[in-house]
């Protein structure tokens, strides 16, 4: 078991809110070998619904296991920012470990 700080933004608050879900700091227990693909499951969000997941700062696959104390982010499609491709978010594929 571990524990995670998860974060939502832009329109994926909403859907959450939608659902009853908390989305803002929320800390998270989670168990051996849970994925950020399992996270957005649980979080009842389709993979379509999220562009990217940033774990600690950084743009990873949706298939990257979580670790205690880590701090997670999901970030919908098509959120604008001039730093779209610094970030790792622009043209880049993360729902699998490619």
């Amino acid at each position: 078991m571990g524990t995670i700080l998860f974060n939502a933004f832009a329109s994926l608050q909403q859907k959450l809110k939608d659902k009853n879900q908390e989305f803002a700091n929320v800390t998270i227990q989670i168990p051996h070998d849970y994925t950020a693909a399992d996270l957005i499951k649980d979080m009842a969000l389709a993979p379509e619904d999220v562009e990217a997941v940033f774990i600690n700062g950084t743009v990873k696959p949706f298939d990257s296991i979580l670790h205690d104390g880590d701090r997670i982010a999901l970030v919908p499609p098509g959120t604008p920012g001039p730093y779209r491709v610094f970030l790792g978010m622009k043209n880049k594929n993360n729902r699998s470990g490619n």
